[in-house]
């Protein structure tokens, strides 16, 4: 809310695809849309960044809706484990729903706008944690050299650790060019545990639901 004004949102949901090299098997699904081989990761962060929810185990060619309709977090959605008026934000990649909110195609002038621009603001969050996430761990930069099965454990791995970092404030690698966008973003949260595919079961920040 503080972001852009934009309520109830509890977290941004992207994905982020991690290079990998051709596996010996099933090698066709996992070439993804701009025809290189990959792990098709999905990921939610918190307003500080951390990772409130990853899976990481779809081959490169699946559909970003398939991972989401099958994952738990809709579930929990959809089940109202999540309370009330809650919500995620989402590129126009994700089907709308009642609990993932997506912008406008074509807004016309007044609320529809100011719809759209709070809400890429606020979605901007998922772009600087996958950047942060990067910067951590420079092995999602590049082709992984193992099978897919361990390159899921390694960006669970990495997943897991960027939420211990965050916890103790510990500052990510600083590029050529980056600016630091970690000032005292973490709000003292403890939570660091990330099930794969299901939302951290303390750390979701409910505030206005």
């Amino acid at each position: 809310m503080d972001i852009a004004g934009f309520p109830g949102v509890v977290g941004v949901i992207d994905r982020k695809h991690v290079r990998i090299t051709a596996p010996s098997e099933d090698e066709a699904v996992f070439v993804n849309r701009r025809h290189f081989h990959s792990i098709n990761v999905q990921i939610v962060f918190n307003a500080a960044c951390k990772i409130l929810d990853i899976v990481a185990k779809w081959p490169g060619s699946t559909h970003d809706a398939r991972m989401l309709s099958e994952s738990g977090i809709r579930q929990l959605f959809e089940r109202r484990y999540v309370p009330a008026n809650c919500h995620l934000l989402g590129d126009s990649g994700y089907p709308c729903t009642p609990w993932l909110l997506t912008p406008y195609l074509q807004p016309h002038q007044g609320p529809q706008l100011n719809y759209n621009r709070a809400h890429k603001t606020t979605r901007a969050v998922v772009e600087r944690g996958i950047g942060q996430l990067k910067r951590r761990f420079h092995v999602l930069h590049r082709e992984v050299q193992l099978r897919p099965e361990k390159v899921s454990k390694v960006i669970i791995a990495c997943a897991i650790l960027h939420n211990i970092c965050k916890v103790r404030q510990i500052a990510e690698p600083l590029e050529d060019g980056d600016k630091d966008e970690d000032n005292d973003e973490d709000g003292g949260e403890e939570d660091i545990y990330i099930p794969q595919g299901n939302l951290a079961q303390s750390g979701l920040p409910y505030r206005g639901c």
